[in-house]
């Protein structure tokens, strides 16, 4: 296979007309195409469509992903849901940009394999599935998406060094799976997505408990509420509790917003360079600890294999001179195995004489096998 390249898109808000998707079959003849979503693979030729287009008119989300190092994922939301100024706070270069269309705000997060590397074994099958729960979350407030993708700027070194981080939303420690999803997808740096962390408040500070929640519902208006339940009951509106959530986060705001200065992408690729510095040094001691403890587990198996073999030696001999006279290669080995440990026992009890007398034997009446005599010689057992 020469390339791999996958096309995903999905329509999450509305379902796809016939007439859509029979728009959308002249571009693919090949592509699982539903009412929610177009999937083709490619491993040969390239896709007709531009995707960016097809996200304006119908989809909105769209993962594609390249055996080269291309990842690529697009979000569209309206307006209405997420304000343009406050994505453009984040969405600062190529691996997060935003643009507007029409009564949307279409995301998109990419990242490219910045060595060049070929990438195999590739399957994009259920990745916009485990990425898609970040749209919903979005729509509600949380911002963590708009950062990763302003990390993802840093990392490729897209921005300058005295560059502002933009406001931090809270719960970058401890991102959910789909956030987790998403970091992974597009590669983000551990280290500096720890770096970032420091200054970001826990998931639920400032959240709503829902005691909060029904106080506040109460004192809405009553035709606005009847607005809501109407709509609630309609489906009119997929964001509507999104939109719910942030009027009411709004109108109470609170002190989950990170108080630290903004630090600059300088700052933060340094800490985490500090931090990829102290986890290797923590790995690597790590290792020796395991090694050693590793050696010492093999010395003590060692030692009590010996007190086995020294309690009868002359059964040991005997085993080494039956598999010996099967003259069967596989037997050579492991009478030669038999004869280092007879060999180690003697140095443990401080008196190899009577095993060098024995091996002279064993030798000289062997002569006439190269084989066996190749295999103690590469085992040390010269006479």
């Amino acid at each position: 296979m020469s390339e791999y390249q996958y096309y995903e898109f999905a329509a999450v808000d509305r379902p796809l007309t016939t007439r859509e998707q029979a728009e959308l079959r002249s571009l693919s003849t090949r592509a699982d195409i539903t009412a929610t979503s177009f999937v083709n693979t490619y491993q040969w030729g390239n896709f007709k469509g531009d995707p960016r287009k097809l996200m304006e008119k119908y989809f909105d989300a769209h993962l594609y992903l390249t055996n080269w190092g291309t990842h690529e994922v697009m979000l569209r939301l309206p307006k209405r849901v997420l304000d343009p100024a406050v994505v453009a706070d984040y969405c600062v270069g190529d691996s997060a940009s935003a643009r507007t269309s029409g009564k949307d705000v279409i995301i998109r997060l990419n990242r490219e394999d910045e060595d060049g590397t070929d990438e195999w074994d590739l399957d994009g099958h259920g990745l916009l599935a485990s990425i898609i729960g970040v749209r919903a979350d979005l729509a509600a407030g949380d911002l963590r998406l708009l950062y990763l993708g302003w990390l993802r700027c840093v990392q490729s070194l897209e921005l300058a060094n005295d560059e502002p981080e933009p406001p931090i939303p809270a719960g970058l420690g401890a991102l959910d799976a789909p956030l987790t999803a998403l970091a992974e997808f597009l590669c983000i740096d551990r280290d500096l997505l720890t770096a970032a962390a420091v200054g970001s408040p826990p998931a639920t500070a400032g959240e709503p408990t829902a005691a909060q929640l029904r106080t506040w519902v109460r004192r809405l208006p009553a035709e606005e509420k009847d607005t809501i339940l109407s709509d609630l009951i309609t489906g009119n509106d997929s964001h509507l509790r999104g939109q719910l959530m942030r009027r009411y986060r709004d109108a109470h705001p609170t002190d989950a917003a990170t108080t630290t200065a903004p630090r600059t992408a300088e700052e933060l690729l340094a800490t985490a360079a500090d931090l990829r510095d102290q986890r290797e040094r923590r790995d690597a001691e790590q290792r020796e600890r395991d090694r050693a403890r590793r050696e010492r587990s093999a010395a003590a198996a060692r030692q009590r294999h010996l007190d086995t073999l020294a309690v009868d030696q002359l059964a040991a001999w005997q085993q080494v001179d039956e598999l010996i006279d099967t003259k069967k290669p596989q037997e050579y080995d492991t009478a030669v195995q038999l004869l280092v440990d007879l060999r180690d026992l003697g140095e443990r009890e401080g008196d190899t004489a009577p095993f060098r007398q024995r091996l002279t034997e064993l030798r000289t009446k062997h002569a006439r096998k190269p084989s066996l005599l190749e295999r103690l010689g590469l085992a040390g057992l010269d006479a």
